[in-house]
């Protein structure tokens, strides 16, 4: 049979598949050609125990709450099961010091790692060469550029993050009959790609409401870094109206330097969801009315995610067989209508 001739039967069968696809989609009888994941499990079939599971695990030195949480989560869930071994390299304090702690990780072959990198666009190459040396990685919070340096990649949504705050912002300005708010924003780190997708959600959910950021002070997720900022904030802006800080563990520096200046005049939305900001917020008893979530608990989830990439297991509830390529989870506002739903995810 010639080369045409195959091409012709091929595409002609392509032409017969596609009429039937179409067929079936048009009909009465919608189980055809579906694909559903039946509930007859009496438990989920993931949660026995399998093959053991070896899950490497690198994120920097925890010298801020929310990376304690991380590391904290990833060591709890890892616990849980009887079927991983947790394999840990020494909390990294700069990039350098994470590539050479990732080198003796990915020499032991564990398999699969979970890595929440300094930076992701630095850390790239090592998860490259782990996934060119056959070790899955799960890339956790700070996103490689590269798809090829990754099997999964679990985060928090931060343009989400600022989309929220921005929301809520609008909302109450709206509901307070403010034309023409003063808003002030204090971001975390802003080299980091993840400081820059929060402030650009900020800006266009205030732009939906034709406001806009009246001053932007950056400090560094660290409480003294967020009192340095906000002070100065304060002291730029004799009046505002509402201020979001990026981050709850800086937000602690930020109500200090509120409280200093003796300003209460605005409302205050802070990021992440710690237990401090959220108790505050159900409290009720300073400006902090809301935080939009970023919960460490994505760190459990990372470590479960890699357990069914080392069972070659997909996720009980999909139908797929494989563990999606990505997974961005939701930053939702907690306020004092819902800080008690949420208090168990606070860090």
């Amino acid at each position: 049979m010639s080369h045409l001739s195959r091409r012709r039967i091929l595409f002609g069968g392509a032409a017969v598949g596609a009429g039937a696809l179409i067929t079936g989609c048009t009909s009465n009888t919608p189980q055809e050609n579906t694909q559903v994941k039946t509930n007859d499990e009496k438990a989920n079939p993931n949660a026995a125990p399998g093959q053991k599971v070896v899950v490497g695990f690198s994120a920097p030195a925890a010298d801020h709450g929310w990376l304690a949480a991380i590391t904290n989560n990833a060591k709890a869930q890892a616990s849980a099961y009887t079927d991983v071994e947790f394999k840990a390299v020494a909390a990294s304090t700069d990039a350098a010091a994470q590539r050479a702690a990732l080198a003796t990780l990915i020499a032991q072959k564990p398999h699969v790692i979970v890595m929440l990198p300094h930076d992701g666009k630095e850390l790239n190459a090592v998860g490259l060469e782990a996934m060119r040396a056959g070790i899955p990685v799960v890339n956790l919070d700070r996103a490689f550029p590269d798809r090829a340096a990754y099997r999964v990649q679990i985060k928090g949504d931060n343009f989400g993050m600022g989309v929220a705050a921005g929301t809520y912002i609008g909302e109450q300005m709206r509901a307070k009959g403010v034309a023409n708010p003063i808003i002030g924003e204090i971001p975390g780190v802003d080299s980091l790609e993840l400081t820059q997708e929060r402030s650009a959600g900020f800006t266009a959910a205030l732009a939906g409401f034709g406001f806009k950021v009246a001053n932007r002070r950056p400090a560094d997720f660290t409480a003294d870094g967020g009192q340095r900022a906000a002070t100065d904030l304060l002291q730029a802006l004799p009046k505002v109206d509402a201020l979001w800080n990026h981050d709850d563990d800086q937000g602690i520096g930020v109500l200090a330097a509120i409280n200093q200046a003796g300003r209460k005049e605005f409302i205050m939305v802070g990021g992440a969801g710690s237990k401090a900001a959220i108790d505050a917020i159900a409290a009720d008893q300073t400006v902090l009315k809301a935080t939009v979530t970023y919960s460490p608990s994505m760190a459990s989830s990372a470590i479960s995610l890699a357990r069914l990439i080392g069972q070659g297991k997909g996720m009980a509830d999909l139908v797929e067989l494989q563990v999606p390529k990505e997974i961005t989870l939701a930053s939702e506002t907690i306020t004092k209508e819902n800080a008690a739903r949420y208090a168990k995810l606070g860090f």
